[in-house]
């Protein structure tokens, strides 16, 4: 929850070296945090950051609307203690919202919010791009060698690929996103819901509502056709990706 705001444990340290390393050749545009000690500066955002190639000194922007689920009376206390609040009320989690609690509907209306935000930066982004450049001389966009993905070999080429000749090599915005887990499973079930997603065909239904694992990496294409904020297509690359822990 968010009540119990404490750093990352030495095995989160660890957790959180290990993903900079799995990241390390991916040139990030922006990286935003939860604001919360376990996501931002002194933890995950920041361990990230400081093993990358590319971007060491890229600022992270702290956000509260990425903070993890309010569980109210039960923030800090065991996983166990909530599911017997769930079964006294007759519901079972993660729908039940505890006294003081944040709903789902709650949650994901923060991660829509988010996300609308994030689609508006991008598009904001390609037209000062275009201002500055020309439509057709795009020569700051993010060179091929740069979007070193590492879990590239476990999808398909289609994912990755797009009808416009490769100008899909140059990104617009290519961000990371920290967060946590209750709240990254209510941002996906917003974009399959929602959005349409397309995802993974060897995805399967337990592994979409799963929580992914201490710094899993979920990895989400977004087109937004001429700058169109009300239509995003999304493409779920790889879901809580953990190969590095």
């Amino acid at each position: 929850g968010q009540g119990v705001d404490e750093p990352l444990s030495a095995t989160g340290f660890r957790q959180a070296d290990a993903a900079g390393l799995f990241l390390s050749n991916v040139k990030f545009t922006h990286v935003f945090s939860s604001d919360l000690l376990r996501a931002k500066q002194a933890s995950t955002a920041a361990a990230i950051l400081g093993k990358n190639k590319f971007c060491k000194d890229l600022e992270i922007k702290c956000d509260t609307r990425l903070r993890e689920r309010k569980y109210g009376v039960a923030e800090g206390r065991p996983l166990t203690d909530l599911k017997a609040m769930a079964k006294a009320a007759g519901e079972q989690c993660p729908s039940f919202t505890p006294s003081g609690g944040e709903t789902l509907e709650e949650v994901r209306e923060r991660a829509r919010d988010f996300f609308e935000f994030l689609c508006q930066l991008a598009v904001e982004l390609e037209q000062k791009e275009q201002d500055v450049h020309g439509a057709a001389s795009r020569s700051s966009g993010i060179s091929e060698e740069q979007l070193v993905f590492p879990w590239t070999d476990h999808c398909s080429e289609a994912e990755l690929s797009s009808d416009n000749g490769g100008a899909s090599k140059i990104l617009d915005a290519n961000i990371l996103v920290v967060s946590h887990g209750a709240y990254m499973r209510n941002w996906i079930g917003y974009f399959v819901s929602d959005l349409n997603c397309t995802l993974p065909t060897n995805l399967t239904k337990s592994q979409l509502s799963s929580v992914s694992p201490n710094t899993g990496v979920s990895h989400f294409i977004i087109k937004l056709e001429n700058g169109n904020l009300l239509k995003p297509e999304i493409i779920c690359v790889c879901l809580n990706q953990d190969s590095h822990l």
